[in-house]
């Protein structure tokens, strides 16, 4: 599935949502003492298109990319972002250094413990790693209606579709702590914390289905089955007026490098 992001490039930048910018802000304003010339360095692990690498450039930052498919890779270069084509693990620094390492929507295809350790070596002392990740919550009448469609279309879907209707978080929590857990065994970090930002998108119609192929749950699908759900999810929204508001809620794992890591 972490292959299969890059079939429509374009279209996940389009469609994916931007990350808040009171999260980048904070982030940006926690990185001490950035490189000369005064302007932090930024590695973006796993930059998909840029979309995060972009908002950290407009609040100032110089910001690497390091993305493993090369589709993506190439269309977020186009769209102004230095990337290297890599997987986090295997890439090579080559003696860089950065004032923070950031991570939208990525860190949980990487090894916890091995990037943790990786992003030890190649941030400066003091440097923050932060690692982020957009968590929807479906209205539920909205939930269900959905649930209904992907029911139909898919007697097995990828995913559950009993956490549809429940809160969102939870189910992502495994992955926050997963990460902070990395964290604490790469060593040479702080104790790691959460910051949320919450907020909401309105969506209409349109602007809906068209996100929808960008989710994993659906990349992998044939094209007549995506077609069959992403109708179904449209007529669905039709008969609810067209347009719902989605809340969102922005959850960052972050810490701060201190001594040496203790994993190599």
């Amino acid at each position: 599935m972490a292959e299969s992001f890059g079939s429509d490039a374009e279209r996940y930048d389009t469609a994916r949502p931007r990350y808040p910018q009171a999260m980048v802000d904070r982030i940006v304003a926690a990185i001490p003492g950035p490189g000369i010339p005064n302007i932090p360095h930024v590695l973006d692990v796993g930059c998909g298109t840029g979309i995060a690498a972009r908002q950290f450039q407009a609040a100032g930052c110089r910001v690497l990319g390091v993305e493993p498919d090369a589709r993506m890779a190439d269309l977020a270069r186009n769209l102004g972002v230095e990337t290297d084509v890599a997987t986090f693990e295997a890439w090579d620094p080559a003696r860089r250094e950065f004032d923070a390492v950031v991570a939208g929507q990525a860190w949980h295809w990487i090894d916890p413990v091995a990037g943790a350790a990786k992003a030890a070596r190649v941030l400066r002392a003091g440097g923050r790693l932060a690692a982020f990740w957009n968590v929807f919550q479906l209205p539920p009448d909205v939930a269900e209606a959905f649930a209904a469609v992907y029911r139909q279309v898919m007697p097995v879907p990828p995913f559950s579709l009993q956490a549809m209707t429940k809160q969102a978080l939870d189910g992502y929590q495994v992955l926050f702590t997963k990460a902070a857990d990395g964290i604490r065994e790469a060593g040479g970090f702080s104790d790691p914390e959460q910051w949320r930002f919450d907020w909401e998108w309105s969506y209409t119609r349109d602007a809906w289905v068209d996100q929808m192929p960008t989710h994993g749950a659906f990349t992998q699908l044939t094209s007549d089955k995506l077609a069959e759900v992403v109708k179904g999810v449209g007529a669905a929204l039709d008969a609810m007026g067209g347009s719902f508001t989605m809340h969102y809620a922005t959850v960052v794992v972050t810490t701060a490098r201190t001594g040496a890591p203790a994993v190599t």
